[in-house]
């Protein structure tokens, strides 16, 4: 694909025109009839599968999905408009004019030699644009995804200089809340045991982090080898004439080791 300057400014007037008409007293009963609060199911729901096709590597998918996407922002944005509050065009223009002001590296006459620096910068500005803030972590979005919420909030303070100096520090925290997650679960005690379990879960994100991995890619890709491994268990048992629930664990292990060992198993085949 040539490298030039994508033209969408048709295609774009084109989704605002259709969303509109679609909102108009003549359009679809449905849309008219949805609330920037309704949407909001439907906005999360079409950020995971955006990134489910991400991941995918699947072009034509992840098109569609980024289109589904974009058409939710502009029907949000027409919404606010209709309620005299913005419209798409004050937020085209907001965050145009934040990645001017945050990239004075680009724009201005600031340096950043590495992503490092330039996260560091961006925060410094962000801080500054939010000074009124009483604290650092408190535009943190609660309603992101646990994992996602746990590695944005270290990432944050990890710009501040408040971060593990050595990965061997980082290992060490993780093996102290297993110690500490072993002792509650002896405890017997639920409170304690969903504390210590939740310390250990934030260390093991700090951890991916350190390692440059994502945490909640890692467990998405995690879940899919036990998916998978777990389909071929299930097909093994049926090919014996046998069904899951009516299988003592032993001889579900003795498979599941065969099934780990079989080529693919631990990669399992993205769905269409």
């Amino acid at each position: 694909m040539p490298d030039r300057r994508p033209v969408i400014t048709d295609n774009f007037a084109k989704l605002c025109d259709i969303v509109a008409k679609l909102r108009a007293p003549d359009g679809c009963p449905w849309d008219r009839e949805q609330t920037n609060e309704s949407l909001v199911p439907a906005l999360i729901e079409e950020v995971y599968e955006t990134a489910e096709a991400a991941r995918a590597q699947d072009a034509p998918h992840f098109r569609g999905e980024l289109g589904d996407l974009l058409l939710l922002v502009v029907m949000h944005a027409q919404i606010a408009r209709e309620n005299g509050r913005f419209d798409i065009e004050e937020v085209i223009g907001n965050v145009s004019d934040k990645l001017i002001r945050r990239h004075p590296h680009v724009f201005g006459t600031s340096e950043a030699r590495d992503a490092g620096a330039v996260l560091k910068q961006w925060e410094a500005i962000k801080r500054e644009e939010k000074k009124n803030d009483v604290h650092y972590l408190a535009g943190l979005p609660k309603a992101l995804p646990a994992l996602v919420r746990a590695e944005k909030a270290q990432s944050k303070a990890a710009r501040v200089n408040f971060d593990w100096t050595a990965l061997r520090d980082v290992i060490a925290k993780v093996e102290e809340e297993l110690r500490e997650t072993k002792e509650a679960i002896q405890s017997g005690q639920k409170e304690m045991i969903e504390d210590e379990i939740g310390d250990l879960l934030f260390a093991a994100v700090n951890l991916a982090r350190r390692c440059k991995i994502d945490a909640e890619s890692a467990l998405q890709s995690a879940t899919d080898k036990f998916v998978t491994r777990f389909n071929r268990l299930e097909d093994e048992l049926n090919t014996r004439g046998r069904r899951l629930g009516e299988v003592e664990l032993a001889e579900m292990d003795a498979i599941w080791d065969q099934v780990k060992q079989t080529p693919n198993a631990q990669h399992p085949t993205p769905n269409p």
